[in-house]
């Protein structure tokens, strides 16, 4: 296993484990309650509540999925990456639950942002891995999500009494899917703007001018080809110029030349 993996599932199990020792405390000062991060700048709430949960299904449900998906995403990431976009989808359910709700006073708990995000990742990696939808029905891993999603789309607009919000697993996957379809041309950007991408840049245009150029020249050599086989139809080949002969000669030459 993986050590962005293992060390998740590990600080998800360990913090259950005192709050079922602190019963509803820690939910009350690390759940994410919009108005605390409103009015009372409790930004850390949009990290900590990733880790809290409503009950024991609810985060067996959720490691269960981090282990399932996460293991094959962070192997092919890396641990890094693969932290980096756990806490960026997870911050992002958080922050779309405040914006909905900004003065709710019901804590949202759960890692279901992140959880989410990382079903759209594997969604967007391997769409055509088949999955097991409720350990049952055989699906293809990408219509799985999109039903998982419309589902969380309906659902939305509730906040259940335990504090699993719907809005935090919708988040997750929108800032998910935009990073993933977005990432790339960022990253691409970056790179030619860096020193080797500008260098790779400028080889890149000299070739294509200089293929241009050849190209044109190639043209023109075939232009006064044609016209030397017109005179020669016309006037026969023994009376042609001894320059138009040379070029004719000469001209296989240099359009093998041009194309190399």
């Amino acid at each position: 296993m993986p050590p962005g993996v293992k060390s998740l599932l590990i600080a998800n199990g360990g913090v259950f484990l005192l709050q079922l020792a602190t019963k509803r405390a820690l939910i009350d000062l690390f759940g994410l309650t919009p108005a605390a991060v409103i009015h009372q700048l409790a930004l850390y709430q949009l990290v900590t509540y990733m880790f809290l949960h409503g009950g024991f299904f609810h985060i067996a449900i959720n490691m269960f999925i981090l282990w399932m998906f996460g293991v094959a995403i962070e192997q092919s990431w890396g641990t890094r990456r693969f932290l980096f976009y756990y806490f960026l989808t997870g911050v992002a359910g958080g922050v779309f639950t405040v914006a909905i709700h900004p003065n709710s006073l019901i804590p949202t708990v759960g890692a279901s942002g992140g959880i989410y995000g990382l079903l759209v990742a594997y969604a967007v990696m391997f769409p055509n891995q088949t999955m097991y939808l409720y350990f049952l029905i055989p699906m293809k891993v990408k219509y799985a999500v999109i039903l998982f999603v419309g589902l969380e789309f309906l659902a939305s607009f509730s906040v259940t009494s335990d504090g699993v919000g719907h809005l935090a697993h919708l988040g997750g996957a929108v800032v998910g899917f935009v990073y993933l379809k977005l990432g790339w041309r960022a990253r691409r950007f970056f790179h030619r703007m860096s020193p080797s991408g500008l260098i790779e840049t400028l080889r890149y245009r000299r070739k294509m001018s200089k293929l241009q150029h050849n190209q044109l020249q190639a043209e023109e050599i075939m232009r006064r080809v044609d016209q030397i086989l017109d005179r020669i139809n016309e006037v026969g080949i023994e009376n042609i110029s001894e320059e138009e002969r040379r070029f004719l000669g000469s001209a296989s030459d240099i359009l093998s030349k041009k194309k190399k």
